[in-house]
């Protein structure tokens, strides 16, 4: 078993992967500064290191107190529409940040990365399901941060051994079956939970753009379980250990859905409408994302469990349901 430091472990992504990793029999510890994950989400005996992951000397510290032998990077920004508007503090936390974590690594002798990338690095694709051999070309500031360490990686593998998977993930969405972590965000982006709060009197949904070249003029994602995200992070940290060469991996359903079809199927699962209302399209949003995760199933050995959207609608009114209030009640 790994002992495994967790960047952005108190997020949402990283807080279900802390929680597989310790019930797969890890030892884990967090860092994470709590700007936009909660302590709340963690298990009560793993270690919890609040600092910020451009503090190098606390990461450093991190790594060799808990005598890591990986990493799983999760810390990042993610909104593509503030990342077009906010270039700069995008490749300031996104990029800076996770060169410092790398050169902590280093320091430390720590060799196995697990990067949390998405499937932004590819942009507007030229052919789906998009699979790894498609040619890279963001078309946002969030998708060029995490190709930039993508690229930066082989390179620090070349000069200081580095070994690295990188996961290029499609839309998360649910939350741990049981109920008992989940999305819970001061300003929410995601588009089922912004639909189970319009179903239940929130604000009405916005719907961004109409008029893109898809069935219904709505923009077709990938929608992953964020325990099958997890799960593959494990996956990817087995396959290093086991000697497995470095490289990127897609991880998604290969199913696509529409905005609408969302917007449905939230509507069945709950018993009530969702209020929506059109808006303008938002700058940086790829008509069509959907994955091919062969290779990744392949070499990685990882299938998803729940690839339904039906299921994974469920679990997140499961969370939503009994946590109204997020972590805080």
């Amino acid at each position: 078993m790994s002992r495994v430091l967790v960047t952005g472990g108190a997020g949402y992504i990283g807080s279900h992967a802390v929680r597989a990793l310790v019930e797969g029999g890890h030892a884990v510890a967090v860092l994470d500064d709590l700007s936009a994950g909660h302590a709340a989400s963690l298990p009560k005996d793993v270690r919890l290191i609040e600092a910020a992951v451009h503090d190098r000397a606390t990461v450093h510290r991190a790594l060799l107190e808990h005598r890591a032998d990986a990493v799983m990077h999760f810390a990042a920004w993610l909104k593509v529409g503030e990342s077009v508007a906010k270039p700069l503090e995008y490749y300031e936390n996104n990029v800076v940040g996770t060169l410092a974590v790398l050169a902590a690594m280093r320091d430390a002798n720590v060799t196995r990365f697990i990067f949390s990338s998405t499937c932004a690095v590819y942009g507007e694709p030229s052919i789906v399901p998009i699979d790894e051999t498609l040619e890279t070309r963001p078309i946002n500031a969030y998708g060029e941060s995490k190709l930039t360490i993508e690229r930066a990686l082989p390179h620090l593998e070349r000069a200081h051994g580095l070994k690295w998977i990188a996961l290029r993930y499609f839309n998360a969405a649910g939350a741990w079956p049981d109920g008992s972590i989940g999305e819970d965000h001061a300003d929410e982006i995601h588009l089922i939970p912004l639909a189970i709060r319009a179903a239940h009197g929130g604000p009405p949904l916005k719907v961004f753009g109409e008029d893109y070249p898809t069935p219904d003029g709505t923009c077709l994602r990938d929608y992953i379980h964020v325990c099958d995200l997890a799960v593959a992070h494990i996956r990817a940290l087995e396959a290093l250990e086991r000697g497995g060469a470095s490289g990127a991996y897609n991880i998604g359903t290969g199913i696509p859905h529409s905005v609408k079809s969302v917007i449905d199927t939230v509507g069945r699962v709950l018993g009530r409408p969702v209020a929506w209302q059109s808006a303008p399209r938002r700058p940086g949003d790829p008509a069509v994302l959907y994955a091919s995760s062969d290779r990744a199933q392949r070499e990685l050995g990882w299938r998803p469990q729940y690839p339904e959207l039906e299921v994974i609608v469920r679990h997140a009114w499961q969370w939503h349901s009994t946590h109204p209030r997020g972590y805080v009640g």
